[in-house]
């Protein structure tokens, strides 16, 4: 007898949980509006510049419809409006995960230019930590590799050469430190750096000035006049050689070119195109 109440109490324990689940249903049924509806809230709040808000609203078409048509647009305008509100981690991660499904989606080279955004727009002063910098230089020429011809392989060029000057402009500031301090090694380990690494970019004359003058302080003048001699020839008009020309003069040295020279195998590099 005690046995046959035990079996009737298992169903009727069960029907119990299940009356206590239709008394509590999940949030997630409620929230199951239909796709245009929840895309349409979230359109309109990316248009009121509520973009944090649509971002989340793009993110609910993805996770409540994932097989729609619209999960796919969702996924990248979500990345958007993240970038847009300036929360740059969630941008970069809705956009790789855009990438990872649609590699080969005409708005695939957009989603990886905004992942070197998200990394260009955290860029900050030439005197403090360059990670994202470094981040940024690696997706601007990720975007420019994979996506040639591209209006955005174009838009990432002109940014990688911004993100080249202003890595430049870090080695330069830290060289100048070791300079004024007579730490002449460590100074010209900094200029050469943008010699062979930055070579393009704006800081290169004066770079090459500065090598004039650390190893005019450490006494190593055929250095020094070769590196007057590489100035005065690609910058001749430039203020940094008639600096450079002024202070061998001064010492009754000239501009001379040692072709052994690593400055001059750096130049000789580039102009077989070897550098970069």
């Amino acid at each position: 007898m005690l046995r046959s109440r035990r079996l009737l109490l298992i169903p009727f324990a069960a029907l119990t949980l299940l009356s206590a689940c239709s008394a509590d249903p999940d949030p997630a049924t409620l929230d199951a509006r239909p796709v245009d509806e929840i895309f349409a809230q979230a359109d309109a709040l990316a248009a009121d510049g509520e973009y944090a808000a649509a971002a989340e609203a793009y993110d609910e078409v993805e996770r409540l419809y994932p097989y729609s048509a619209r999960a796919k647009t969702a996924m990248m305008r979500s990345a958007q409006a993240y970038f847009r509100a300036g929360e740059f981690n969630q941008a970069r991660l809705a956009a790789e995960r855009f990438l990872n499904f649609y590699p080969a989606d005409v708005q695939a080279p957009e989603a990886q230019l905004l992942i070197a955004d998200s990394y260009y727009d955290q860029i900050v002063d030439v005197g403090r930590d360059q990670g994202n910098t470094r981040e940024a230089l690696a997706a601007l020429r990720e975007t420019v590799n994979r996506y040639p011809g591209t209006d955005q392989a174009r838009a990432a060029q002109l940014k990688l050469d911004l993100t080249l000057d202003h890595l430049a402009g870090k080695e330069m500031a830290v060289g100048r430190y070791y300079l004024k301090r007579e730490q002449y090694v460590a100074a010209i380990n900094r200029f050469r750096t943008v010699i062979e690494q930055y070579q393009t970019t704006s800081h290169t004359p004066e770079a090459l000035h500065r090598l004039v003058e650390a190893y005019m302080g450490l006494g190593v003048v055929d250095e020094a006049q070769t590196a007057a001699a590489v100035l005065g020839y690609n910058f001749p008009g430039s203020v940094w050689y008639a600096s450079s020309y002024d202070l061998l003069t001064g010492s009754d040295l000239a501009p001379k070119e040692n072709s052994d020279s690593w400055i001059s195998r750096a130049y000789r590099q580039v102009v077989k195109g070897e550098w970069l």
